[in-house]
């Protein structure tokens, strides 16, 4: 299995603007699909967005859309995950994972990163 490494979290003022990157081998990347996830203290985690292997169809959380973008470049292996007016309730540590289809099911996705953390503060 390859690695997924994310970085570009920190601490942001409401109504702020962080771009997430996430690494990852050439293997993983050229054969999945890559999701974003994030995990609130005391929460389960959650899905925020997606986007396919070939076509970079992508698919959002509610809670999120309009506000997030999901993008990827092939050349680079990374996945980013741009994100404006960030809310204080978006403060999370925030996972990348790929998997083999699009999806917002977490179980379909089989490499995970660390994790960076995101604090919005109010």
């Amino acid at each position: 299995q390859g690695q997924l490494v994310e970085s570009g979290g920190g601490l942001v003022q409401a109504g702020g603007s962080l771009r997430l990157s996430c690494a990852a081998s050439e293997r993983t990347f050229s054969r999945s699909a890559m999701g974003w996830f994030r995990q609130a203290p005391g929460k389960d985690r959650e899905f925020v967005a997606t986007i396919s292997r070939m076509l970079g169809s992508t698919y959002y959380a509610e809670s999120v859309k309009s506000r997030f973008t999901i993008s990827r470049d092939n050349a680079k292996n990374t996945v980013y995950l741009q994100m404006n007016s960030l809310k204080p309730e978006d403060t999370a540590v925030y996972y990348c994972a790929a998997g083999k289809l699009i999806s917002s099911e977490s179980k379909l996705y089989d490499e995970w990163g660390q994790g960076t953390q995101v604090t919005v503060s109010s």
